[in-house]
């Protein structure tokens, strides 16, 4: 018998945009624990919150400064506890975001590492170096950090003079540990098990791909600094060392039956991708090919098949996703309007009809887009650091619209933390609920398919049909087309158990998937 995870639906959610329960404008956890009849009613399998631990938000919660108690914005730890135990009592497992490449600057470590001297132990958590130049007033390498501009800070010293810098990966505000340090990884299995005793069934590692850093810090090529460093030769991310960590991340996880990690890994490269889902590392990694590839059948077929083949190598298990927190949403990639909801719905049918296990991002069973916010209202580091040139991740986090008819559409009784465009009154939950058409509708539909029946198991297999189209099919018997192309195509032999649009005289419409048995 399979794991649990082996083919499960999680449902990502981003907890500041789902659910507010005390009128503040911010989701929280007990808005989250009001909706689990909702996720019931979805479906879903397994929750991804992302961070609810205690921050100062200088990113959305990803500079944790206690990693092992929950920030008062989204509630407590009794909070926690319930939502653990009543969605627990529902059928659905709950994992948590982990971040362990950095903490943040107002994390006790850091604080402690800046009052004390260079060479200190307390500084050894950290990574800081002496700065280049006569009186160390350069950066000690020329990397950038992933949110624009350098990835190194100076300090001032306790004795009031300019002293070293320390290496920040991403914000200012989120220091990068130092993984060769064994405090760290002591400090990192204290909060495993502080969550696994809890309850939590697993963790998302954020950067799962950091961490290690190349014992010495040199310069690098600086080529594309995309999220994340696609580069094979960014020193930055995909050190070897990594894997020992994973390992000993793992080993813990071990302890405790069914519970899981599930890391994001943006490693190009198959051979180094797999390295991260074997045996004794990750259970799950993200691959996100499926949610780069532009809207063509012969792009998707690629990136499936690139990502069969990451982890077939070493036995693991596939990931699918179209977006979340740090993407823009499908519906706005493929096209917005209503092309891009048709073909965010036929790419719905291809994710929930492949091998292994599939994310959705909370808002994606909606078909919401993308929001062109305005500056002032822009919240995301990026748009501040790349001088209000990148515009950052703001757009695909406003918070999902729940009923009504005006904004904030049952979200929160108070002024959304985000505006929400009174548009969104047509695809409200309480709207989609009621319309058998509605792109929530085709979710519920296709999770439940998914799960019943028998067919819908089994390895890929590839067919060829006509130009424009991907057309593959499940061992256990399920077959699905998708017609990415502009003419309608003919449905291949099979009982058609569900579509995306209106199957008329035997033909797919462009923009549209279907399932055959």
């Amino acid at each position: 018998m399979s794991a649990w995870w082996h083919d499960a639906v999680f449902y990502q959610i981003y907890p500041r945009s789902f659910a507010d329960s005390d009128g503040n404008g911010v989701g929280d956890l007990d808005g989250i624990r009001d909706r689990l009849g909702y996720l019931e009613l979805v479906g879903v399998d397994a929750l991804w919150i992302c961070p609810v631990t205690r921050s100062p938000m200088a990113d959305g919660g990803y500079d944790v400064s206690d990693p092992r108690d929950i920030d008062p914005l989204f509630g407590d730890l009794a909070a926690m506890d319930a939502l653990i135990a009543q969605a627990h009592g529902r059928g659905i497992r709950v994992t948590m975001d982990l971040v362990p490449n950095h903490t943040s600057c107002a994390h006790p470590w850091f604080q402690a590492a800046l009052t004390t001297p260079p060479g200190s132990p307390e500084r050894a958590r950290y990574l800081f170096r002496d700065g280049r130049g006569p009186t160390g007033d350069q950066p000690p390498t020329n990397w950038p950090s992933v949110f624009g501009g350098p990835a190194w800070t100076r300090v001032t010293e306790p004795d009031g003079t300019p002293g070293q810098w320390y290496l920040h990966l991403f914000a200012p505000e989120q220091p990068d540990l130092n993984w060769a340090n064994p405090e760290v990884l002591a400090d990192l299995e204290h909060t495993l098990r502080f969550w696994l005793d809890r309850g939590i069934d697993g963790f998302r590692i954020d950067v799962a791909h950091g961490m290690a850093k190349p014992a010495e810090l040199t310069d690098m090529q600086i080529a594309d600094n995309r999220l994340l460093g696609h580069n094979a030769a960014d020193p930055r991310f995909d050190d070897d060392g990594v894997h020992e960590i994973h390992r000993a991340i793992r080993r813990v996880l071990d302890e405790y039956p069914g519970r899981i990690a599930i890391g994001e890994v943006w490693v190009a490269d198959n051979e180094r991708f797999g390295r991260y889902v074997r045996p004794d590392e990750l259970h799950l990694a993200f691959n996100f090919r499926l949610a780069e590839a532009g809207y063509d059948a012969a792009e998707f077929r690629a990136a499936i098949t690139n990502s069969l083949a990451a982890v077939a190598p070493v036995g693991g298990i596939p990931t699918w996703t179209l977006s979340n927190h740090d993407v823009e949403r499908e519906v706005t990639r493929y096209g917005d309007g209503p092309t891009g909801l048709a073909r965010a719905g036929a790419l719905a049918l291809v994710e929930l009809a492949l091998p292994g296990a599939v994310f959705v991002y909370n808002g994606g069973e909606l078909g919401l887009p993308n929001v062109d916010l305005p500056d002032e209202v822009l919240q995301d580091p990026v748009w501040e650091r790349s001088g209000h040139t990148e515009r950052g991740r703001d757009g695909c986090r406003v918070p999902l619209p729940w009923e009504g008819r005006l904004p904030p559409f049952g979200f929160t009784t108070g002024t959304p933390w985000l505006p929400m465009p009174t548009q969104w009154a047509a695809v409200t939950v309480e709207h989609q609920l009621s319309n058998t058409a509605s792109m929530l509708s085709l979710y519920r539909t296709a999770i439940d398919l998914r799960r019943r029946r028998p067919e819908c198991s089994g390895g890929l297999e590839w067919y060829d049909g006509p130009p424009g189209t991907l057309t593959f099919r499940r061992t256990g018997g399920l077959t699905c087309i998708l017609n990415a192309g502009t003419e309608p195509v003919p449905v291949p032999p099979g009982e058609i158990l569900l579509s995306s649009g209106p199957i008329t005289a035997g033909y797919i419409p462009p923009d549209a998937a279907a399932w055959l048995v």
